[in-house]
């Protein structure tokens, strides 16, 4: 579809992780952005090869922000089905009493209704690509391919569920499913895995040249108990296993040490923030500074709505930035750039995106529109700080995938009736025991 618009605030990215805004238009031709300027240059001159462009749509955006979809770099889509339905325990007791027992009553056709309904929220919080760890990952792909929305997986493989092999087979079918779908080598975490499960994931990823994603150091329990076990830190284990060869990282990263941060550093591997599960679980506060300071490349996920509950990217980028600054009593120590770019170009890279990390010539169209004319976004003193510290999904009046526009003014474009969906989620966890 080629879409024009016009009268637009458009964020775009500069060095050091810094935003700047220019006004005029934007053109997507396809999935694609082809031109971002004041518009005066005619099509003509954009098209080179000559061809005649001729727009689907023009929509005025009325002086609104266009900015790059938010990246949930760590979710569990397909847990909607417990939303507000394990609550209000720690991490081992709400996993093994509530989550684990229900999880096992999950059906293929059951994880591909409760994807859509996720993908329905990430879309009303601007949220164009997620980073999944779930069950069936085929039937996640295909949740996302026939929504149009772009997701990436890994594998949540443990002692419980799932084997090296069938990774490998969902690896190549997730990835050729659709170029909305990709899969990255990983397993659950180290206390749900035995070291002949992990040695195999470390020769799976160097064997595929893929990174490695797992839950890393979110209790203080387990780095303490994988300690008693291996005499190391669950990052240290598993970089001695071979892990990272090509990169990779962890989600959580609350209870780091030392030798932790210089691993990651060392690896160039990235830190997934996951602030409002951690707060809900009393998991921990992540040490956002000292992975700024050590140049530590981070990311901000929502966590399954299971243990949040919603997946509001607003909300962890303020819980992000807040929980920093008390965590190190110091209220300089992390800016909202730097947080805005976590929840942007951060995620992006972590998820393998580059094509979809920022609003510029050559890249996706993978965009949202942002309602400056709200009262919280006004006054306009500093785009990026209001939408930091003030914004809200109240605020997203577009999510656009792949050049395709998904959401728009309340309204969804998926190819489902959200009553269908709704009803399909309520009879899964309804015929739970």
């Amino acid at each position: 579809m080629n879409i024009r618009f016009y009268n637009a605030k458009i964020l775009q990215t500069a060095e050091n992780h810094k935003f700047y805004i220019t006004e005029g238009e934007l053109w997507v031709k396809g999935n694609s952005i082809i031109y971002i300027g004041d518009g005066k240059e005619g099509i003509d001159k954009v098209c080179s090869t000559g061809e005649v462009l001729v727009w689907e749509r023009e929509i005025d955006v009325k002086g609104n922000l266009l900015m790059p979809g938010f990246k949930n770099a760590h979710t569990h889509t397909a847990m909607t089905f417990l939303r507000s339905y394990a609550d209000d325990l720690p991490l081992q007791d709400w996993l093994n009493q509530q989550v684990f027992p229900r999880e096992g009553q999950l059906t293929e056709d059951d994880v591909y209704w409760l994807n859509i309904l996720g993908i329905m929220e990430y879309l009303t919080s601007g949220i164009t690509s997620n980073f999944d760890m779930y069950f069936f990952p085929p039937m996640n792909a295909k949740a996302s391919a026939d929504t149009c929305f772009r997701t990436v997986q890994t594998s949540g493989l443990n002692n419980y569920g799932g084997t090296v092999e069938l990774m490998e087979e969902n690896y190549h079918i997730v990835n050729e499913m659709s170029d909305l779908t990709t899969f990255i080598v990983g397993f659950h975490a180290e206390y749900t895995t035995s070291k002949e499960l992990m040695e195999g994931v470390a020769k799976l990823a160097q064997k595929l040249k893929s990174p490695v994603w797992l839950h890393n150091s979110e209790t203080k329990l387990e780095v303490e108990e994988c300690k008693e076990r291996w005499g190391m830190t669950p990052t240290a284990l598993t970089d001695s296993l071979g892990m990272y060869e090509y990169g990779g990282g962890g989600y959580h990263c609350v209870w780091f040490e030392e030798g932790d941060f210089e691993i990651f550093k060392k690896r160039n591997l990235t830190a997934v923030t996951n602030p409002a599960s951690n707060l809900k679980l009393a998991s921990g506060i992540c040490p956002v500074k000292r992975f700024t300071d050590e140049g530590i490349s981070m990311a901000i996920g929502t966590d399954g709505p299971a243990s949040n509950n919603c997946l509001d990217m607003f909300r962890e980028m303020f819980l992000t930035s807040a929980l920093a600054k008390v965590r190190e009593m110091d209220a300089e120590c992390v800016g909202a750039d730097e947080i805005l770019y976590m929840a942007t170009a951060g995620g992006a890279h972590a998820m393998l995106l580059d094509d979809c990390d920022s609003l510029a010539v050559g890249k996706k169209a993978d965009i949202i529109m942002i309602d400056l004319q709200q009262p919280n976004m006004q006054p306009e003193n500093n785009i990026v700080k209001n939408l930091v510290y003030s914004g809200s999904k109240q605020n997203v009046k577009m999510t656009m995938v792949n050049g395709k526009i998904l959401y728009e003014d309340n309204q969804f474009d998926i190819g489902f009736d959200k009553k269908e969906i709704y009803r399909h989620a309520n009879e899964i966890i309804g015929r739970m025991k």
